[in-house]
């Protein structure tokens, strides 16, 4: 999770620069560094590689989208310093479940891209709902580890501070892929996509998967 978590860090700063007061993109991947207890050391070693203060891999970023078990769409967002190896790794774990890699469009037109936003639950869960959706949330959900909000992309950095400034705890907030509508698969066909993106998950270069199946 370290290395992943750096990467990302070094891509947005390639590309925001280092300071995170004028790169919302790398103060969200900072806050989930920190989640994770990331070392503040490890944090800074990535931010200088990606400014160009200390040397290191170079890194792009990359999408690629598909079909898994079941026909369930899928996007892969990674990371890496050779397009090639994760292409071919990515390639090699949808063939061995039965899926396919497509080109780029393929399967994007099923994901809107959205911003989310994860809040820590509060006593009354319905008010706290109501409150999130006068904020500007289009779409809240109760969930596990807290409230999930979804909103327009390009009003994530406005609507996270609103909710901070409204006494919410912020969680997580990130921009994903959200699926149009989700596919339910019978329960053996559902376990096949389920170890199949869980191989993905393990593969280095790989950061986000997003997909249609109903979990």
């Amino acid at each position: 999770m370290f290395t992943k978590l750096a990467r990302a860090i070094t891509i947005a700063a390639k590309e925001g620069g280092g300071d995170i007061s004028s790169n919302f993109k790398l103060r969200l991947v900072i806050d989930k560094a920190k989640q994770f207890n990331m070392p503040k050391k490890n944090i800074e070693r990535a931010v200088e590689r990606g400014t160009g203060r200390a040397g290191g891999e170079l890194l792009a970023e990359a999408v690629y989208e598909g079909y898994g078990p079941g026909k369930i769409a899928v996007m892969v967002e990674v990371v890496t310093d050779n397009k090639n190896r994760s292409v071919a790794a990515i390639k090699k774990v949808f063939e061995r479940s039965g899926g396919s890699l497509g080109q780029s469009g393929s399967v994007g037109y099923l994901f809107t891209r959205k911003g989310r936003i994860l809040v820590e639950k509060q006593t009354d869960v319905e008010e706290q709902m109501l409150k999130l959706i006068d904020l500007g949330a289009e779409d809240v959900e109760e969930a596990e580890v807290g409230v999930e909000m979804l909103v327009e992309a390009s009003k994530l950095a406005e609507i996270k501070n609103k909710a901070s400034q409204a006494g919410f705890k912020i969680k997580e907030a990130e921009l994903v892929f959200d699926p149009k509508s989700l596919l339910s698969l019978d329960e053996a066909v559902k376990a096949k996509a389920m170890k199949f993106l869980e191989t993905l998950d393990d593969l280095d270069d790989v950061q986000n998967i997003y997909t249609s199946l109903d979990i």
